[in-house]
């Protein structure tokens, strides 16, 4: 008999490689059983409790295989239920209901999470979708982004934003989310599938790696293929049709040979992500629904990997079944305002994530084995449609983009190259005084450091000292100066003199949000019961915040588009 035994307390040796028989001994001490009496046990989901830093452990759910006739016995605490596996997602095959519909092959727009995990389920349920992205595929966009860094060109459609596995392909790969869905678990499947590591399957706070990611999206690519799909790079979607209400055709440009062309198209599922700010022109433009939506903006703040495990862990820090240590922080100003670290990068870098000539803006990456110096995160302020003038629903987009043109130009001025970022000490910016040198922040030739850094920034473009108050506006300036030392009494250390900033973090979110009914079909303007057949979906559409939710919307979209696709045969 396999039970699930839930709250398991455990050892950290207990979770080591070749441990399996003290796993054994503890999960039978946890059942009230004999160590004999237990033939087999698998983590089934595990977390790390460091509230009490003398008694590190693990909480988990194990999978106990019993020898015959035991009886559980479960220590307090302890649940035990039958185990039941994980039922995998269902597809129907729609590609009849398809054919007696009469209607065209969907277009999905965008292969970020959202876009390749719609796409692969339409795929598989026989509807052969139409895959396009206006950037290039993994491996191009590999060396695109290789040699930006290098200091060479920005290529605007092929960067850290655009391009195949859309901006998290870049990033740490965290698949955790607040979002509660059975979906979650077939989004972390099917990554495993596409070759990521099964311990996502396990850690309460997953992540695949920038490094193990390219692989994992070129193989979910490969799968719609394989099931019927086609997916085209570099085509970008520039125009839609319309008969009445209802979508009709949408054009394609070819962004090698900037050819147009029109492809017929009933059902367009536009999974664009939050950098794609001419497609949200082209949406408003269509007289398509949408409004602003908060979203926030900030800085990358970096200290060292070693400080962040000391805090959190104690005296384990550094043990080998713990990896590196994470911190998730929030805390409100006075006046009411969020400010909170997001995309936590332990043992990564900062990266320039610029797609647009003339603007800075930074995000942070980090390998599967996190096994960096630095720590980074971004230290985001939130921002409100309230606090933006007019009422254009893409008011936030232009306030992204007046930051990233400020923190561009704070570089230059300060004597670096194009796409150098504006960075400033945490004790520089509390004490309100302009950074005392020029050139980057860090080790001098000497080895002394200025500014009394604690580490050498990570920016692959080179940063330069600078004043954060010239590139971001008081709101988010004034929250910052006001949230740091709040934060550092819930990470001691987090607003340490020599912790470092780097200007400006302004795509952690979509500012806009592009309306869909309950059917997830957008809405015109004037038209609100009638359907138009494009289906807003994922994080630049303005429902999702992260990799995992944004596929989950994905698979949520694909599902409702199939369903209706069916109910169009009976009618």
């Amino acid at each position: 008999m396999t039970v699930r035994a839930s709250n398991v307390a455990l050892s950290l040796d207990a979770l080591l490689p070749g441990r399996d028989d003290l796993l054994r001994r503890e999960a039978a001490r946890a059942l009230g059983l004999r160590p004999a009496d237990v033939a087999s046990a698998r983590v089934l989901r595990r977390s790390v409790d460091a509230r009490k830093k003398a008694a590190v452990h693990f909480v988990c759910a194990l999978a106990v295989d019993l020898a015959p006739g035991a009886r559980p016995r479960p220590a307090r605490g302890v649940a035990v239920t039958p185990y039941e596996p994980p039922a995998p997602l269902a597809v129907p095959d729609a590609a009849g209901a398809l054919a007696a519909a009469g209607e065209a092959c969907p277009v999905v727009v965008g292969t970020g999470p959202a876009g390749l995990f719609c796409a692969l389920y339409l795929a598989r349920a026989g509807l052969r979708p139409l895959v396009v992205e206006r950037g290039a595929d993994v491996d191009e966009r590999t060396a695109a982004v290789a040699a930006f860094d290098a200091g060479g060109p920005l290529d605007a459609q092929a960067n850290i934003q655009f391009g195949e596995g859309g901006a998290g392909t870049f990033s740490d790969g965290k698949l955790s989310t607040g979002t509660k869905s059975p979906h979650i678990r077939h989004v972390l499947q099917g990554f495993v599938d596409a070759g990521a590591p099964a311990d996502i399957l396990v850690d309460a706070k997953p992540h695949i790696g920038t490094d193990l990611l390219a692989g994992v999206v070129r193989r979910l690519r490969e799968q719609i293929v394989e099931a019927g799909g086609e997916v085209l790079f570099h085509t970008q979607l520039t125009g839609l049709s319309w008969e009445g209400d209802r979508l009709a055709a949408v054009t394609l440009r070819d962004g090698v040979t900037g050819e147009e062309r029109e492809v017929a198209a009933s059902r367009v599922v536009l999974a664009c992500g939050h950098s794609a700010r001419d497609t949200f022109e082209l949406v408003r433009d269509e007289g398509l629904v949408m409004e602003r939506k908060p979203f926030a903006v900030g800085v990358r703040v970096e200290h060292p990997q070693a400080l962040v495990d000391a805090v959190q862990y104690g005296p384990v820090a550094g043990h080998p079944a713990l990896g590196a240590a994470d911190y998730k922080l929030a805390v409100h100003t006075a006046g009411g305002r969020g400010v909170y670290t997001f995309c936590m990068c332990p043992g990564g870098t900062v990266v320039a994530a610029a797609s647009e000539e003339g603007g800075v803006c930074v995000n942070g990456m980090s390998r599967h084995a996190r096994d960096g110096a630095n720590a980074n995160s971004a230290l985001l302020v939130g921002v409100e449609p309230a606090d933006l003038p007019g009422d254009d629903p893409l008011e936030g987009v232009a306030f992204q983009r007046r930051l990233e043109r400020a923190a561009f130009d704070a570089g230059v001025a300060g004597g670096g190259a194009p796409y150098a970022a504006p960075c400033q000490t945490v004790g520089s910016f509390l004490a309100g005084e302009a950074p005392g040198g020029s050139g980057d922040v860090g080790p001098d030739a000497d080895g002394a450091r200025r500014e009394a850094a604690l580490v050498a920034p990570t920016y692959p473009r080179g940063v330069v000292e600078a004043d954060l108050r010239e590139c971001l506006p008081p709101l988010v300036t004034d929250a910052l100066a006001e949230a740091l030392p709040l934060l550092d009494r819930k990470l001691p250390g987090f607003a340490h003199p020599g912790a470092v900033m780097t200007a400006v973090e302004a795509r952690s979110s979509s500012p806009v949000r592009i309306v869909r009914a309950d059917d997830f079909q957008a809405r015109r303007a004037g038209a609100p019961d009638a359907p138009t057949g494009l289906y807003p979906c994922g994080e630049g559409a303005g429902y999702a915040g992260g990799i995992t939710s944004a596929a989950v919307d994905g698979l949520r979209v694909a599902e409702a588009l199939v369903r209706q696709v069916q109910e169009a045969t009976q009618g």
